[in-house]
């Protein structure tokens, strides 16, 4: 991260694909923007073969149209380079470029990314293009920024020139192979290996470390494709332009903190299921991986995206209306795009862009919804877009420099959610292994937290380690290690050392049970956090259901009726900390649900199941007792979130997610940013349904 954007207020606006309009529908579209009070678009990322429609022969001219009305507009404009989607052409002229995956077995054609993104030759034609197209179009004023390739690592790729990289890659890690049989026990089943030549396919594979480090090195495709071509775009690039890709945080080779290591600022795209999906108090579950559903995952994406650089980021694409095929149609209630901008916006978003302007006639996304629907008549979707639109030109720079708060740090692990996708601990409502263990196990902590109003900054590993203890302590006197199971020694120190500096430490279940290479530890568990904890495990069992919980220290926490330990619990054998919550007496002998223990001038409170989320809430509360929400007296469907200002007052974020007026209590004198009115400390506030607002604290008399 070097250079990020240069702007002052929310960038607003969609990705416009004049190429998939009818001719004459340029300056219509361009003056409903401004109306709609867009300040960017995006534009040409998808259609490598209307910029090169045959090898060789490229037309760069007909994108001159779009960014000269733009600009005549004041209107910015992101260029996309259109390397995900390779033309025809290249397809017949180097049909070796095509992923395999399982090996011999071709993605096959149609789609997008079907090709395997580090292939010479592939990188050899696209290379060609993003010169053409960045050098044609550097120097237009419009042009404020650049979005490289499109939600990469959407393939893990099997073909034998990726198969030989990373024999390669294995041989530069280890040096020897005897190590390489040493770390990776491959004594077991016989698979001891006598040179790097002998290490067999991915495809059948079983063994954890063999895939692990196949997910490691599959990530460093993806970091080299974006960093290639972030370079190859700076050659032509203004001092101006900011460099970046969007990302899709539920693709298979992504490490999200590493790949954005190249790039200016990170942008990304969440989407999610809107209607109830947005109401606080109604579950829907959540279908697919790459959508969310629930306000709180609305905001761990949000915290999510701030973790990939630490830093604010930019929304590079977001509902407008449906998404996904012609049976998911849920398109907003009325508020609901303004509820969710202001949310990423109260997370970090410094940008909030919708896929798309237009909703297409054609293709697999035909019911993707965008501002204008199929009619192309602005209606409904349109004038919600345009209120927001004037919402953040009201706010002007208001919240500039402004940075999201934090009460609580959660640690991610990419490493553990790779290892748990093929090695998992739980298991599907059918006994199967459950390949998203590792989310859902995050994500069991992170809801509870988010849904009691607590704020959560979210940290890698390799983010966390780059901090002193006491340093830590202080920003953040709460740190939830949820399900940490691929931890190097080093890591799992540093974390006995915030409790000791005078953290409260919060572990989960597998945290600590695996070293770097989720090797099981010969230790007891949880290792290194054992003793700091006071407790220890030698079993644990999956629970086939969810199994009511009991608070035995009383005063301590007040469990939410409901309150459940669900899917797995370890049998804890105390060793000096104090039993919070428990389990009934069972056959296998758990009991211990959630132990503490003061460690050093802090604390390690040890969750020893997947907490359903009355339980994950009687925690979080008990954990951050003084959140936001509170303060303001905030009924259940409101949330409020907090932000600070260089040298200015704080920022807070209130939503009513829900369909009736509700009320919340200043607990201080706030002015509205939008409107300027001013409230006083103390006086109910009522909030229409759906509504979101930000506001100031002020001083009376102002």
């Amino acid at each position: 991260m070097t250079k990020p954007p240069q702007h002052s207020g929310i960038l607003f606006g969609a990705a416009y694909y004049a190429e998939y309009q009818e001719p004459g529908t340029l300056d219509r579209d361009l003056d409903l923007m401004v109306e709609a009070h867009f300040t960017v678009i995006r534009v040409g990322e998808s259609v490598w073969s209307t910029w090169e429609p045959r090898e060789g022969h490229f037309e760069l001219d007909w994108l001159q149209p779009v960014l000269d009305g733009a600009h005549s507009r004041g209107i910015s404009v992101i260029l996309g380079t259109p390397t995900y989607a390779v033309p025809p052409w290249l397809q017949k002229l180097h049909p070796e470029i095509e992923a395999e995956q399982p090996t011999g077995v071709r993605s096959g054609w149609g789609a997008r990314q079907e090709m395997d993104q580090s292939h010479p030759a592939y990188r050899f034609y696209a290379e060609r293009i993003v010169r053409k197209i960045v050098e044609r179009y550097a120097d237009h004023p419009a042009v404020v920024g650049y979005q490289v390739d499109n939600e990469p690592g959407n393939q893990l790729p099997h073909n034998d020139q990726v198969f030989r990289r990373f024999v390669g890659w294995l041989r530069e890690r280890y040096g020897t192979i005897e190590r390489l049989n040493e770390e990776w026990g491959l004594v077991y089943w016989s698979h001891r290996l006598g040179s790097f030549e002998e290490l067999w396919r991915p495809d059948g594979n079983t063994q954890p470390q063999y895939d692990l480090e196949w997910r490691r090195f599959q990530a460093t495709l993806t970091n080299e494709l974006i960093a290639w071509q972030a370079g190859v775009v700076r050659e032509y690039a203004r001092d101006d332009q900011f460099v970046t890709t969007c990302l899709s945080y539920s693709r298979p080779q992504l490490a999200d903190d590493q790949v954005v290591k190249s790039l200016d600022v990170t942008a990304g795209n969440p989407y999610y299921k809107m209607q109830d999906g947005l109401t606080i108090g109604v579950e829907i579950d959540r279908e697919a991986d790459w959508w969310h559903t629930g306000v709180w995952a609305l905001m761990e994406w949000g915290d999510r995206a701030f973790s990939s650089a630490q830093a604010p980021y930019l929304v590079t694409e977001t509902n407008a209306q449906s998404i996904g095929g012609p049976w998911q149609n849920h398109p907003p209630f009325d508020g609901q795009i303004k509820q969710a901008a202001l949310a990423l916006v109260a997370r970090g978003a410094r940008m909030v862009e919708y896929w798309h302007w237009h909703t297409l006639h054609f293709g697999v996304e035909t019911y993707w919804g965008g501002v204008l629907p199929h009619s192309q008549v602005p209606g409904r979707i349109y004038r919600e877009v345009a209120s927001l639109g004037a919402t953040f030109a009201a706010l002007g720079g208001a919240l500039d420099g402004m940075e999201p708060d934090s009460d609580v740090l959660m640690l991610w692990s990419t490493d553990t959610k790779w290892s748990f996708e093929t090695y998992p601990p739980l298991a599907t409502s059918s006994g199967g292994p459950d390949r998203n263990s590792y989310t859902q196990l995050f994500d069991a902590h992170y809801r509870g937290l988010s849904e009691v109003g607590a704020q959560v900054r979210v940290q890698h590993v390799e983010q966390f380690l780059a901090f002193d203890a006491a340093e830590l302590v202080e920003r953040w006197p709460v740190l939830v290690a949820p399900a940490l199971y691929v931890a190097s020694d080093e890591t799992l120190e540093a974390l006995a050392a915030y409790a000791a500096a005078g953290g409260h430490l919060v572990v989960g279940i597998r945290t600590g049970y695996g070293d770097d290479l989720a090797r099981a530890r010969r230790v007891a568990a949880p290792a290194v956090l054992a003793g700091p904890a006071g407790i220890r495990y030698e079993e644990y069992t999956n629970l086939d259901e969810p199994t009511a919980v009991l608070a035995e220290a009383e005063g301590e926490i007040t469990l939410e009726d409901g309150s459940a330990a669900t899917r797995w619990a370890d049998v804890v054998l105390l060793d000096g900390a104090d039993v919070l919550v428990s389990l009934p007496e069972s056959e296998i002998g758990t009991g211990p649900v959630v132990t503490t223990r003061a460690s050093g001038a802090g604390r390690v409170t040890y969750v020893a199941t997947v907490p359903n989320p009355e339980l994950s809430r009687s925690l979080a509360r008990w954990l951050v007792p003084d959140a936001a929400a509170a303060l303001w007296s905030a009924p259940i469907p409101v949330t409020v979130t907090t932000a600070s200002r260089p040298s200015l007052a704080s920022v807070v974020f209130v939503s009513n997610w829900s369909g009736e007026e509700a009320v919340v209590v200043p607990p201080a004198a706030v002015r509205d940013l939008e409107t300027g009115e001013i409230f006083s400390a103390g006086a109910p506030l009522t909030l229409a349904r759906r509504a979101a607002r930000v506001f100031e604290r002020v001083v009376v008399g102002e």
